[in-house]
């Protein structure tokens, strides 16, 4: 049997890159899914049709109520992945504040909203595992980033108090902290790059991680993925309250 068998998951921002890679990975181990993000209805259709089981909620999880209600929807939880985010750079004194609060709310308050809405059925079963994504940029800051460095260091305080509350029991909450992921949208600043500077990929992929990342090279959403599915082991359920890198050293430095 599949060690996630019998077991549901949801995952926010899950319609791509690291979300679609850890719904695949906890799909891989027998979890049925519940699938979260923005995409086109016949993108949505063919997702879903590639997963043996899983249903999409269209919920805006920067709003508090649809996040309640997806909670509610999806009838029972067992495993919560908050991984949906958004970012905008400027430098401080520029930094729009529309784009401050949203930030917030998707990237930290919707993390406390779908774990306030799981937790009572989790202690009732005594079993869950609550997820964090949060990145590099919880442990350490960039500049231009301020909303994004706060709401992510947040997670990680968040992540402990939850881990805390819920240590003498089934239930675990851990953040994973990736570094550069090569998903869609970090191949579209691959290319982008490439192009203002007139460069090849391979050379506008190398300025890219030089700065940050002292391996050279991306993490993978499928490395994301199976790190998720062991933290939903037995063999985890001693890992309580980590921030756990997946950045290729950058937090070594």
């Amino acid at each position: 049997m599949k060690p996630l068998a019998a077991r549901v998951a949801l995952v926010t921002g899950s319609t791509s890159g690291i979300g679609l890679g850890i719904a695949r990975a906890l799909a891989e181990a027998g979890a049925d899914l519940v699938l979260n993000g923005f995409g086109k209805p016949a993108e949505i259709e063919a997702l879903l049709a590639s997963f043996t089981n899983a249903h999409y909620d269209g919920a805006d999880i920067g709003k508090p109520a649809e996040v309640r209600q997806m909670v509610e929807k999806a009838g029972r939880v067992d495993i919560l992945v908050n991984n949906a985010g958004i970012q905008h750079t400027a430098p401080l004194e520029e930094f729009p504040e529309e784009r401050w609060d949203a930030v917030l709310a998707i990237n930290l308050s919707s993390n406390f909203h779908a774990i306030k809405a799981v937790l009572p059925q989790m202690r009732r079963r005594n079993w869950g595992r609550i997820i964090n994504i949060a990145s590099a940029h919880g442990l350490v800051a960039s500049g231009t980033k301020a909303a994004y460095v706060a709401a992510k260091h947040g997670v990680l305080g968040l992540t402990k108090v939850v881990a805390l509350e819920t240590a003498a029991t089934g239930i675990t909450c851990n953040a994973i902290c990736p570094g550069w992921v090569l998903t869609p949208l970090v191949q579209r600043q691959i290319d982008e790059l490439s192009k203002r500077h007139q460069l090849s990929k391979d050379e506008a992929k190398r300025r890219l991680l030089e700065e940050k990342q002292p391996s050279g090279e991306f993490a993978t959403p499928e490395q994301i993925g199976a790190l998720a599915v062991f933290l939903c082991s037995e063999g985890a359920s001693q890992i309580r309250g980590a921030a756990l890198p997946v950045d290729g050293g950058w937090t070594a430095q």
